[in-house]
């Protein structure tokens, strides 16, 4: 199986509605994502490590540093 990403500019629901109707007929697997998700040039792995590093912060795990912080620590 071999990924492709393509970006339809839809005007409502009912032209995404379309689309995934036409991509169910052709038994293709997909994902949706939002734009800001894709109009980026990290891949998404790594896209999902971050947003998980600020969920663990965010609910007390890990600790959280200033640029500051870090610069002494690897000095």
């Amino acid at each position: 199986m071999k990924a492709i990403n393509i970006i339809a500019y839809t005007e409502d629901a009912s032209q995404i509605e379309a689309i995934k109707a036409v991509i169910k007929a052709f038994k293709i697997k997909y994902t949706i994502t939002k734009a800001e998700e894709t109009n980026s040039s990290y891949k998404p792995e790594f896209i999902a490590m971050i947003k998980q590093g600020e969920k663990d912060l965010k609910n007390g795990k890990g600790i959280s540093m200033t640029i500051e912080d870090l610069e002494k620590v690897c000095k």
